[in-house]
């Protein structure tokens, strides 16, 4: 079972992060990946339990549940629920932490699932890379983090 796991320090206060990263209907605003994103039911974004129905760049739709969210320790979790990526049982979890140094943030991402035989380390180095390490990137130059005016 692969454990991918991602880890940063952003040059942002905690607050300004978690601002940007706990809206569970966001990351089409931030994602290179993500084309567009809407919540099923038009349930609030912060709802656990709601579906976030995303298509990517490349056409192909996704859904993902949010399944906690916590202000107090800036942490979600979410699960995918349909993918065309043969990834199983997927669950992420996100988490923040103060780095009082400089008044960054610790951002951790990681996620464990299963995949087909013999094609963990492929599909490990596609959410690694081109989820995880792409998502911080984006995030790491957003307006809002920087501190630009949007």
């Amino acid at each position: 079972m692969p454990h991918v796991v991602r880890s940063t320090i952003i040059d942002a206060p905690v607050d300004r992060l978690w601002s940007v990263l706990r809206d569970f209907n966001g990351h089409d605003r931030w994602h290179p990946i993500v084309a567009r994103s809407e919540i099923e039911r038009a349930y609030p974004p912060d709802r656990v339990g709601c579906i976030r129905r995303f298509q990517l760049r490349d056409g192909s739709e996704l859904r993902e549940q949010l399944l906690t969210l916590s202000d107090l320790e800036m942490t979600f979790s979410y699960c995918l629920l349909d993918t065309p990526i043969p990834l199983f049982n997927y669950v992420a979890h996100v988490r923040l932490l103060p780095v009082t140094d400089g008044n960054r943030s610790f951002w951790h991402w990681e996620s464990r699932f299963t995949t087909p035989p013999g094609r963990e380390a492929e599909l490990a180095r596609l959410v690694g890379d081109e989820v995880y390490t792409n998502g911080i990137e984006a995030v790491r130059r957003l307006p809002a983090i920087v501190g630009e005016e949007a």
